[in-house]
């Protein structure tokens, strides 16, 4: 008897439909096609023991299962669910008929027991546009799944309890989310707070600016100034995210099995601070199977990379396409994918090796040349790519004790959405772009046009920092932003002017001894 059941695979952040067509005859053999991989041969054993775990008989007989398309590559182990009823059905010992309509996907234990998958969410998107009316996958995963309306959506724990739903046994309710209420219910909640932070004003105002707009910021100081400190609480006084983004992001992080447990949505900014023995592919993304890096799972948020000097030239450097493109681009020889890669980039570094370079009150101990060589690290494509560098100093302990807590992150928060609102209004026929940050050659020349004050002024800092192109333009981006943040139309030669402290690494002899 032949059967078709139906599951899922990833291509990048989307899903793609796999007819598993189950065929028991007469003979004694197993055959397993359609281009799967050692993960979906190694099924066979899983399967016959959970069938037989959850009261079944393992047909004694020949199995033929086919995956199609039988071009594209079956990865993983998600598929033994789908196999497994294929061939319950196909000895008629589950009504065929039910599994009409179903997607069905779930990695098997021997006793039965379903372990989740990943990329839940993407396959219900799939699975609702290509006309399914359910979605059977492991309870771990059912709420994340039930995010997609229109789908009913089954979690359950086991083979046995799929099996006694398919025959009338057990009459299990559909999972459902609500996916507005859960999602306002903890948008705005963050464990850190700018209040915890003491003095350190301008830095605030830095990273007000840099949030406002959604610029790129590098923070150097020496070690135990507070940039870390600072950094881990820029998503807290970001604009909260949309629906949309909330789904996106969560889409992301579904893909590459990083969401928690029952966890149905990604209602906060992420934060991703990977470590500087990072790799170029964990990065950016890719693998023999391509997954998500951590570029792409800092979307709609902050990637922050401490310590900056410390990673691989490699590993920098290919972070340069991805800040300026919003998007990476994966190339097999026979595939490419595209993950989406906007966040916000931030990177702190000690001015030297031994930390202390412009410190008040501890003295450097790096002898001539080292501080430039140590910068050296960092190409100036790359430094020129990041809109604001902030010295980060200090706070001397014995202010530190007497100082009062500082403004809170949501009283941060109505400021910048308060510019980001006349950013939207700004670009509102501008797929794409949604903030300063992202304005290209054209959107800069139509909305940061300055007077003659303001040209004499860049001319002198371009002379005078030696800056490039590109951090010309950067300025620009900048100083449109603290207009924003004022209520300006035009931009004033004071909003260029705080732009222009913002390059501190341009500055001249800026690293000599």
């Amino acid at each position: 008897m032949l059967v078709k059941t139906y599951g899922s695979t990833l291509v990048g952040i989307n899903a793609v439909v796999i007819t598993v067509e189950v065929s028991v005859d007469k003979g004694v053999a197993f055959f397993l096609v359609g281009l799967p991989d050692n993960a979906v041969k190694e099924s066979q054993q899983r399967i016959e023991s959970a069938i037989r775990s959850s009261g079944f008989e393992y047909p004694g007989k020949k199995i033929v299962i086919n995956m199609a398309p039988a071009d594209l590559r079956k990865e993983g182990s998600s598929y033994d669910l789908t196999m497994a009823l294929g061939i319950l059905a196909a000895s008629e010992q589950v009504p065929e008929a039910q599994l009409e309509g179903m997607l069905v996907l779930g990695e098997l234990s021997l006793d039965g027991t379903l372990k989740p998958i990943r990329g839940a969410l993407p396959m219900a998107i799939e699975a609702r546009k290509a006309g399914f009316r359910g979605f059977i996958l492991p309870e771990t995963n059912a709420r994340e799944a039930a995010i997609v309306q229109g789908l009913e959506v089954y979690g359950m724990p086991s083979l046995k309890d799929v099996t006694d739903m398919l025959l009338g046994i057990s009459r299990p309710e559909p999972v459902t989310v609500d996916v507005r209420g859960e999602f306002f219910a903890s948008a705005d909640r963050y464990e850190v707070d700018f209040a915890d932070v003491k003095g350190q004003d301008a830095i605030k105002r830095a990273l007000e600016v840099a949030a406002a707009g959604g610029h790129n910021v590098i923070l150097i100081g020496p070690p135990g100034a507070g940039k870390t400190m600072l950094a881990r609480r820029l998503p807290s006084i970001l604009p909260p995210l949309s629906l949309q983004e909330s789904l996106e992001t969560t889409k992301i992080h579904s893909v590459a099995g990083k969401l928690g447990r029952n966890t149905a949505l990604v209602t906060q900014r992420p934060f991703r601070a990977p470590h500087h023995t990072i790799s170029d592919v964990a990065l950016v993304g890719g693998g023999s199977n391509p997954k998500p890096g951590e570029i792409s799972l800092a979307h709609n948020g902050v990637l922050f990379l401490d310590e900056l000097p410390e990673f691989k030239r490699t590993v920098l450097e290919v972070l340069r396409q991805p800040v300026e493109d919003r998007i990476i681009t994966i190339s097999r020889a026979r595939f490419s994918v595209d993950y989406p890669s906007s966040f916000m980039l931030v990177a702190a570094m000690n001015p030297c090796p031994c930390g202390y370079y412009n410190h008040p009150q501890t003295e450097c101990v790096c002898g001539p040349g080292i501080v430039q060589k140590y910068l050296g690290r960092i190409s100036g494509p790359l430094m020129d790519r990041i809109d604001l560098h902030v010295e980060v100093v200090p706070v001397p302990m014995a202010e530190l004790a007497d100082m009062e807590p500082g403004r809170p992150s949501a009283d941060i928060r109505e400021g910048v959405m308060r510019a980001r609102r006349i950013q939207e209004e700004r670009f509102r026929e501008e797929p794409g772009v949604h903030c300063n940050a992202q304005m290209g050659s054209r959107l800069l020349r139509e909305h940061c046009r300055v007077g003659e004050s303001g040209r004499q002024l860049l001319n002198r800092a371009m002379e005078r920092l030696n800056l490039s192109a590109r951090g010309y333009d950067r300025i620009l981006k900048v100083a449109r932003t603290i207009a924003d943040m004022d209520a300006e139309a035009a931009i004033g030669t004071e909003h260029l002017a705080e732009a222009i402290t913002y390059r501190s690494l341009d500055r001249e002899r800026w690293g000599e001894k």
